[in-house]
């Protein structure tokens, strides 16, 4: 039976058995005692909900696992089944639970930003800090307590929580080095009202960037002063450069420069980069477990992929939480259609609270004008197999940083579209800096709409010229490659951050 720990203000911790959670990966209730905890450094590891920022947080969480940490993982109930690959692997890992707190502007039941998209961050971030009496009475009546909290970006009210614990915090970036730049620089400027008509600059930081207004990350472009919610984001952001360190998902050969200027930002040594994490061997969660229900199967897509040529194909996707609106995906359709190439595309078709639109209509008549030339799939795919297979060419993305790791991992081209939040920067990074990316949409913002025949142009020229950023793609994979093997930059970065648990644990302990 689970344990549970009651605390005052009604709030209860559900600590669950894996044997009872997951009855079926165990043979019998001998086997949890074949599988001690580890060894290492205990650690509270805490997810944002979301999926570009859940997933490589338990990537990384399986490689720290692998290491022999003890390590606990803080969730909601509705979000602890993403867990099941991780915790199948490792029955050691320990599942803190608590009820997810009530929030005005949220509704009941959505915990995971994937049930209400990105304009619901901001809400999830103010719900969770009310979770910090609790997880400071867990820590205080548990026997061996954590010796680090190591949060995902957005949770930076942790910080204060792990200063009022006497713990180390570290934050984990789930995007890039250029991005927590940005963040450092303009976060604390919150409320500063730039000119919409000139370029934001930024001479301090690597390449004196400089970005069209519409083009800075979502949260200065949304952020209200007069909003208690946004409040607690703008702390947590500020503090998250207190950090005792902190883990993002980049590789020195890509934001080498980028994790250089934040040693010197945060005014210590403890920034890892260590990724790719999805290119790590034995990943948390399989490529066909990453996402959510798909349409099509992944053997039927294989198959499908298997009777086009190399490099023949491109791959369209906008991430798990962009619902395109219609006049979008009706130009996107046609590009696609005049230009003439294969082609996967696929579509989000609903968000919750939304009503439906004819987007199937439209749809539908895109797959009666190509034929046998595009398939597309509602709903989620599995996105890793489909881009490492031999036939694909490129990948239109919005360039969330997932996505973009994926792409740079798969050695494919990338046409970028960004759309919002982080993803106008790490368009810049990989079209302007790394030169391995075709920037698809020229106009500025979210609404913009590309001409459907340069669309096709676009798209046409990029999958049949053997152009400069197609052989950057495939050098920049190459490298990523070595970031991640054995004495590669990424894989002594995760040396270098379990010997300083270890000295965290040795000091704890008052070992030698």
């Amino acid at each position: 039976m689970p344990k549970s720990y009651s605390l005052q203000d009604n709030w209860t911790i559900i600590i669950f058995p894996l044997s009872v959670l997951y009855a079926p990966l165990f043979l019998s209730t001998d086997k949890m005692s074949t599988n001690p905890s580890g060894s290492g450094a205990h650690i509270l590891v805490f997810p944002f909900p979301a999926q570009g920022h859940m997933l490589p947080l338990l990537d990384l969480t399986h490689q720290l696992a692998i290491r022999s940490l003890t390590i606990t993982i803080l969730v909601t109930p509705n979000n602890l089944p993403f867990l099941h690959p991780l915790l199948s692997k490792h029955p050691s890992i320990q599942t803190l639970v608590f009820p997810f707190p009530h929030h005005p502007s949220l509704p009941p039941g959505v915990e995971n930003v994937k049930d209400i998209g990105n304009r619901g961050n901001t809400h999830i971030i103010s719900a969770l800090s009310a979770l910090s009496d609790p997880i400071t009475q867990w820590f205080n009546t548990h026997p061996s307590p954590p010796v680090a909290i190591l949060s995902d970006f957005f949770l930076g009210w942790t910080q204060h929580l792990a200063c009022r614990l006497g713990v180390p915090r570290i934050a984990f970036y789930s995007s890039g080095a250029f991005l927590a730049s940005i963040l450092d620089v303009l976060c604390p400027k919150l409320g500063t009202i730039y000119p919409s008509s000139s370029p934001i600059s930024f001479p301090s930081l690597p390449h004196s960037p400089s970005f069209p207004y519409n083009h800075l990350p979502s949260i200065i472009r949304l952020y209200r002063e007069s909003d208690p919610h946004w409040q607690i984001v703008k702390d947590g952001m500020i503090a998250n450069s207190s950090s005792w360190g902190c883990i993002l998902n980049t590789f020195d050969a890509l934001e080498g420069v980028h994790l250089d200027h934040l040693k010197k930002a945060m005014g210590h040594h403890r920034v890892w980069g260590v990724g790719p994490l999805v290119m790590m061997e034995g990943a948390g969660a399989g490529p066909d477990e990453r996402g959510g229900p798909s349409s099509v199967s992944l053997a039927d897509v294989l198959e499908w992929l298997d009777r086009c040529p190399n490099e023949s194909v491109l791959y369209v996707c906008f991430g798990s939480q962009v619902l395109l609106p219609k006049r979008q995906l009706e130009v996107l359709g046609a590009g696609l259609e005049r230009s003439g190439v294969r082609f996967i595309w696929t579509v989000k078709m609903t968000m919750p609270g939304q009503e439906a639109d004819d987007r199937e209509v439209i749809l539908k008549e895109i797959e009666d004008r190509v034929a046998e030339r595009g398939l597309i799939i509602r709903g989620w795919a599995p996105q890793v197999p489909i881009l490492n297979h031999r036939a694909m060419g490129g990948f239109l993305t919005h360039c969330g940083w997932n996505s973009v790791m994926e792409g740079i991992t798969a050695g494919v081209l990338l046409l970028t579209w960004p759309r919002e939040a982080d993803q106008f920067v790490n368009a810049k990074l990989m079209v302007e800096d790394m030169g391995a990316a075709v920037r698809v949409v020229h106009e500025v913002g979210i609404d913009a709409v590309p001409d459907p025949d340069r669309l096709a142009k676009i798209i046409s020229d990029s999958l049949s010229v053997n152009r400069p950023e197609r052989v950057r793609a495939r050098e920049l994979c190459s490298e990523a490659f070595a970031a991640v093997k054995e004495g590669g930059s990424s894989s002594r970065a995760l040396d270098g951050l379990m010997e300083e648990l270890r000295q965290l644990q040795r000091r704890t302990t008052g070992l030698s």
